[in-house]
């Protein structure tokens, strides 16, 4: 609301200091009918009032533009003449106002002069009657030509109160409208209501992630504790078959994805679980860079059978939390993670370890994540984070079994 405020004022500050200034020049007619007496002068009022809603016609038209225009000294024609004229009659009177306005103060002086001789002749010549030498109507002038010194336009003060409020209700619209429209879940309840799921946590964002995406197991902060509380919800979320594979994912890039993958792997290790941490983003891999590991060669090396799994699985920290890198980037990322060997190497390693957690690319641009969370034990976990569509990962979403009582995350 504040930037189209300020647009609004910009842009009409703009116009005002390099708009052309106009001065005004303004005339006031007397209109009259000769009278003998009280009768006479109370009919005559009456014709006069009617009579003067027609000169203000005759004022700004174009046989009174014409005669004036044809003085070489305004260089005007006649068109550009009636533009400057604006007539205006004063309610319940026989007055008639007229107002000439122009970029040159001396140029609309010398035409309301001119308009006002001209409009008296004008009057004269139509309300006298053939063969006779006096007008029924007179036409006297009762004030002006007045010329007013500051210009009429334009008027800085006035267009910026304008502009300024247009500017507040245009961004109240706006902002109303973007309310209305916006279909982003923005808390923990929107989301159970559109993934028909439990949140499992709620992880609040850190702008210190950024540097230090880790967190140590003396970490006490709120995204810690967070993290140690999904822990926990994962470990009970089904307690006749215990949580072995995790898929995480997310619907766009940028939203913590890798660095919470990451994290969650941590806190198992941590609860003396055996956890191996896969890379399977094979498009924008950070594991490896959060962990200050190799990743040169990794999952799609093992795939593609150029090196066993054994050779290229790294221990990482005092806890028993292994990493396999997401290797070489391949140019089928998806047809590698959907592939027999992706499943046989995630049903293998379940034999030597409690917990598997899968990093995979977003859902929203590429499917890679919903490939692999077929192969799960019937869960993955759909990372968002505010403000953003929410993928939807629920009972519906493939992946998740009739038994998972819920598959969702909050960031």
């Amino acid at each position: 609301m504040a930037t189209i405020t300020g647009l609004a004022l910009g842009t009409v500050g703009l116009l005002t200091v390099f708009a052309v200034p106009q001065y005004a020049t303004s005339v006031t007619f007397f209109v009259t009918t000769p009278s003998q007496g009280l009768s006479d002068a109370y009919q005559g009022g009456l014709f006069s009032q009617q009579r003067v809603k027609s000169y203000a016609n005759l004022l700004a038209g174009d046989r009174l533009a014409r005669s004036i225009a044809a003085e070489p000294s305004f260089g005007l024609t006649p068109r550009e003449v009636q533009e400057r004229i604006e007539a205006r009659v004063v309610p319940d009177t026989v007055l008639l106002e007229a107002t000439v306005t122009d970029a040159s103060k001396t140029r609309s002086q010398e035409l309301a002069w001119a308009l006002a001789t001209g409009f008296r002749n004008l009057i004269e010549v139509l309300e006298t009657p053939p063969g006779q030498a006096t007008a029924t109507v007179k036409v006297e002038v009762a004030a002006g030509p007045t010329l007013d010194e500051n210009p009429v336009s334009p008027k800085p003060v006035r267009n910026l109160g304008l502009a300024a409020l247009l500017g507040l209700l245009v961004g109240v619209g706006a902002a109303v409208l973007r309310e209305t429209l916006d279909s982003t879940v923005k808390s923990s309840d929107e989301l159970r209501a559109a993934t028909d799921a439990p949140t499992l946590a709620v992880i609040p964002f850190d702008a210190k992630a950024t540097d230090a995406p880790l967190l140590t197991e003396a970490a006490s902060c709120s995204r810690g504790e967070s993290l140690r509380h999904l822990r926990t919800n994962l470990q009970f979320a089904d307690v006749d078959g215990p949580v072995r594979t995790l898929v995480v994912t997310s619907a766009l890039p940028g939203e913590g994805k890798s660095t919470t993958a990451v994290n969650t792997a941590i806190t198992f290790a941590q609860a003396d679980k055996r956890v191996l941490l896969i890379d399977a983003d094979l498009r924008r891999p950070k594991v490896a860079e959060y962990l200050d590991l190799e990743g040169a060669i990794g999952l799609s090396n093992v795939l593609a059978g150029q090196v066993d799994v054994a050779d290229v699985v790294q221990r990482w920290g005092r806890h028993q939390l292994w990493v396999l890198p997401s290797g070489s980037v391949p140019p089928n990322p998806s047809e590698l993670l959907g592939s027999r060997a992706m499943a046989q190497l995630l049903a293998q390693q379940l034999e030597h370890y409690d917990l598997i957690v899968v990093d995979t690319p977003p859902l929203v641009p590429v499917t890679d994540a919903a490939v692999l969370a077929a192969m799960a034990d019937g869960r993955w976990w759909s990372l968002a984070r505010a403000r953003h569509p929410w993928h939807r990962s629920g009972p519906d979403s493939p992946g998740c079994g009739p038994s998972t009582p819920g598959c969702s995350a909050a960031s």
